[in-house]
Formats: structure tokens, C-alpha cells, sequence
């Protein structure tokens, strides 16, 4: 009899507790301290679909009282599985075609970013490198009109070449080109989180961390840092993120204005992690004083394409912190005067607003909100849109049985089984 695989165990496992698949990325978010972990992902474990990694088997493991090793185990048998499959006609292939499509850009890009093999010797032109820089501009106003989905493909096609020029060109060329592939790698990052795949994004953050260190620029390697604690800050890791950006801010007298406010503004969301709202605001107020200087966005972060950048980051970390009036009062304000490019952080804006009309007690105003932000979420695809609207579906709990509630579960019904 074939061993069973990890996705037949996690399945068995919660049918044994009687969970459903909320209910076990629910007591994983409880074990590990995160944030949110999507149904969707559970159901793609027990598929076979994703294997979990060594750290999540783990998790999984306290999660369900169970040791380890059965979960190693299990998860070695579902590899074996794969490599037996069919190599024509099998649905297993297909899930894994699939998988593997939706990754491709992610090993390609690493192989090509880490890999020790000497490069054919090649002129690499330097008239390349704003070629780059200008097509990611182009590329940075798409997302915030189209959603992550649209770009993935370019952005991989592109990570990927740009990752071997680094490795073809000589001298400062090879430098330059390194610190234009951070700009990729980490937009690449960006669009997986967004598109609610953190691990993919870690790895494309690995990837702009080693072009960083290559390029021997002090501010890429700063953003780096801060781009991975971004990546943290989703993951509700509050200690890491503090970490990575106080490790971005060592040499901050020598980092200009717009990268010390992208270090600081990502802080102090690792502080309202933590539940400190006096270091939260801190942080936010150095941000702020500091950003006037800032005259031009080398490096993407926003906070000049943003209105209202710092009170943005302050709503959203008083949020957290549970500060729904404090929330609820900059919310009014930022979002009205958003300008249509904005749409898609409209949208997420938009759900944190229902979050706190929620919290306040408002659950028609709170509807109205998640109305609005599920037709951005129908249009751009943004993962993080429709982690705030699973948000609002928690905080109108209370109402769950009464009209109103009902009215909700309308407005979210399309979007999908994870909200």
C-alpha cells in the first residue's frame, strides 16, 4: 500500500479534530503568531498541490499534536509520488504544470541571479541600464491600476534577463545592472504578496538581497532589508521586522531622505505588531519631518506617488493597535482624496475603513465600505484587498444572523471561498 502523502495526512487529521479549513488556518495563525493564513492554502496542501515547508510541517505538527516526523515523513512520500506520476494524460501532472507556470519566473530568476557558473563573455551595453529604469516606472503605475495578476508575467520575463546581464557584464556595468535587478526582485516581491503568496515573495526578496550586495550600493542594500520586512510585517512578525529595519537604519546619516522614511514608516508597523502606539507614533512623526527632502523616488517607495504617505501607514498601524476612532478619522480623510491611479490601495484603504466601522458599532456604514472595496478586489486581483475584506467579515460577527449580515455575506459571495 502506497505511504500516505502529507496532503492525505493533513486531510485525515483535520477530519479527526472535525475542522473545517478556516478552522486550521485559524490555530495556525494562533501557533505561529501571524496574522491571517488563507483557507485556500490549507486546501492546497491537502492536495498535494503546495508542499509545506520544513518550518510549516512544523507548525502543522503543534498544530494538530502530532510529531514532526510524521509530517517529514508524509511530505517525502508526496514527493515520491510526484516523480512517479505519469509522465502524459495524469491529473497530478496538470496540478503540477500548473503550479510550476504560475512559479516559472521564480526559479529561473534564482538560477540565473545565484548561480556559479561562469557567464559567456558578452559586451553588456551600459545604455541598457535606463532602458530598465524607465520600463519599471511604467511598470510601478500599472500595478496600482491593474493588480499584481497583470504584470507577473512581464515582471519574471524581466527579472530573469536582467539577473543574467548582471552575470555577462564587467566592472561598474555589472554593478549598475545588479542594482536596477534589485528594483526588479523586489517589485517581483511586491506583486507576489500582493497576489497572496508570501513564501514565492521571501524568495524573490533572497534574490534582490544577494543583486544588492553586488552592486555595493549602501541604499540597496537598505531597501533590501526594509522590502523583506515588509514581507514579515504580513506575517504579523513584529520582532523581525523592528530587526531588519533598525539593521536598514545603521548608517542612516548616510542614506538619503526617501530611504530613511521607506526604513521608518515599515518600523513602525513592526512596533504596532508589538502593540506600541508611543513608538509607533515616533517613528512615523521622524518619517514625516523628513519627508520634504525627499525630491525624487530612486527607489519606488511611494511615498511621494502616495498622498497622504504617512498618515496612510499611521491609519493602517492604528488598525492594528485596535485605535478603531483614531483609524476611522484619517481614513475619511485619505481616501477621498486619492486620485484615480490609486485605485487598487483604494481598495484596501477602503476595507480597513469598514474594519473600524465595524469596531465602532456601524455595521450598515461598515457594508457600504466592503461594498466598495469588493468591486476594486473583482478588478485588480489584490490579495491584500481581500485579506481586509476577510477582515471586515470577522468584525461583523455579532451581526452575523441579522439582515445586515446577510447583506454582507452578498457583497462578499463573489469574491471568492477564502473571504
Amino acid at each position: 500500500m502506497p505511504a500516505e502523502t502529507i496532503g492525505q495526512l493533513l486531510k485525515r487529521l483535520r477530519d479527526e479534530h472535525g475542522w473545517t479549513q478556516q478552522q486550521v488556518a485559524d490555530e495556525y495563525c494562533r501557533v505561529t503568531g501571524t496574522v491571517t493564513k488563507d483557507a485556500r492554502e490549507v486546501g492546497r496542501w491537502e492536495r498535494d498541490r503546495r508542499l509545506p515547508t520544513p518550518d510549516t510541517r512544523r507548525h502543522l505538527a503543534t498544530v494538530f499534536g502530532v510529531p514532526a516526523g510524521d509530517l517529514d515523513r508524509a511530505a517525502a512520500a508526496a514527493r515520491r509520488a510526484r516523480c512517479q506520476a505519469p509522465s502524459a494524460g495524469s491529473q497530478p501532472v496538470m496540478a503540477e504544470a500548473a503550479e510550476m507556470d504560475r512559479r516559472t519566473f521564480v526559479g529561473t530568476v534564482t538560477a540565473a541571479a545565484l548561480t556559479t557558473a561562469i557567464p559567456v563573455p558578452r559586451h553588456v551595453d551600459p545604455a541598457l541600464i535606463p532602458y530598465f529604469e524607465q520600463q519599471l516606472d511604467g511598470h510601478y503605475r500599472a500595478d496600482m491600476l491593474l493588480g499584481p495578476r497583470a504584470l507577473i508575467g512581464t515582471i519574471s520575463a524581466q527579472c530573469d534577463l536582467i539577473s543574467q546581464l548582471v552575470n555577462a557584464a564587467d566592472g561598474t556595468t555589472r554593478q549598475r545592472m545588479a542594482r536596477v535587478g534589485v528594483h526588479y526582485a523586489a517589485f517581483a516581491a511586491w506583486l507576489y504578496l500582493d497576489a497572496g503568496d508570501p513564501v514565492t515573495a521571501l524568495r524573490c526578496h533572497d534574490v534582490a538581497q544577494e543583486l544588492a550586495h553586488r552592486s555595493r550600493d549602501r541604499e540597496a542594500v537598505a531597501c533590501a532589508l526594509v522590502d523583506r520586512a515588509m514581507a514579515r510585517t504580513d506575517q504579523g512578525m513584529g520582532t523581525a521586522v523592528l530587526d531588519l529595519c533598525e539593521g536598514a537604519l545603521m548608517d542612516a546619516s548616510l542614506l538619503s531622505p526617501e530611504v530613511q522614511v521607506f526604513a521608518l514608516q515599515q518600523q513602525a508597523h513592526g512596533a504596532s505588531l508589538l502593540g506600541d502606539r508611543r513608538h509607533v507614533d515616533e517613528l512615523l512623526d521622524r518619517a514625516g519631518r523628513l519627508l520634504d527632502a525627499v525630491d525624487v523616488e530612486a527607489w519606488g517607495t511611494a511615498c511621494l506617488r502616495t498622498p497622504h504617505y504617512i498618515e496612510v501607514q499611521r491609519a493602517t498601524c492604528y488598525g492594528r493597535l485596535g485605535l478603531a476612532h483614531a483609524a476611522d478619522r484619517l481614513w475619511q480623510q485619505i481616501i477621498p482624496s486619492a486620485p484615480p491611479t490609486s485605485r487598487r490601495d483604494v481598495g484596501v484603504w477602503t476595507g480597513r475603513q469598514a474594519v473600524a466601522a465595524a469596531a465602532l458599532r456601524q455595521p450598515e456604514r461598515a457594508v457600504e465600505l466592503a461594498r466598495h472595496a469588493a468591486g476594486i478586489v473583482m478588478e485588480t486581483g489584490s490579495e491584500r484587498a481581500r485579506r481586509e475584506l476577510a477582515a471586515v467579515k470577522a468584525g461583523m460577527a455579532p451581526w452575523q444572523a441579522e439582515p445586515i449580515g446577510q447583506a454582507l455575506a452578498e457583497v462578499l459571495a463573489p469574491i471568492g471561498k477564502g473571504v
